[in-house]
């Protein structure tokens, strides 16, 4: 299992902005090609104008299967235009990352076929 953990900075007062800008645009053309995320989270405390969200994918290559589709999508393509034409997003940190065998498992119903 492979945990793809995404952190992006907004401007100052700009998370409410690309938040509605992603649900509008983004957001459901991810859930068509990799379901619900694990979370999808803002900062209460510590950096702020920051939110992070968590895919799970069965590996690597299913991951890069599910993002290769989902990038050739005009719905997408869209997204990213709307998304660079706002510029709110001033910064991106991507982790991939594999559970712990000792943590609780993350359900298999949150990996999309």
């Amino acid at each position: 299992m492979l945990l793809d953990v995404r952190t992006y900075t907004t401007l100052p007062g700009h998370v409410p902005a690309q938040l509605e800008l992603y649900k509008k645009y983004g957001y459901p053309v991810q859930l068509r090609y990799m379901g619900e995320p694990l979370c999808y989270a803002v900062a209460e405390s510590g950096t702020l104008n920051t939110f992070t969200h968590v895919w799970v994918y069965e590996s690597a290559a299913d991951r890069e299967e599910k993002r290769g589709r989902m990038a050739q999508d005009p719905d997408w393509k869209t997204y990213l235009a709307e998304n660079a034409k706002a510029g709110h997003i001033i910064e991106q940190k991507n982790t991939l990352m594999t559970p712990v065998a000792f943590a609780p498992p993350i359900a298999k119903a949150k990996i999309h076929p």
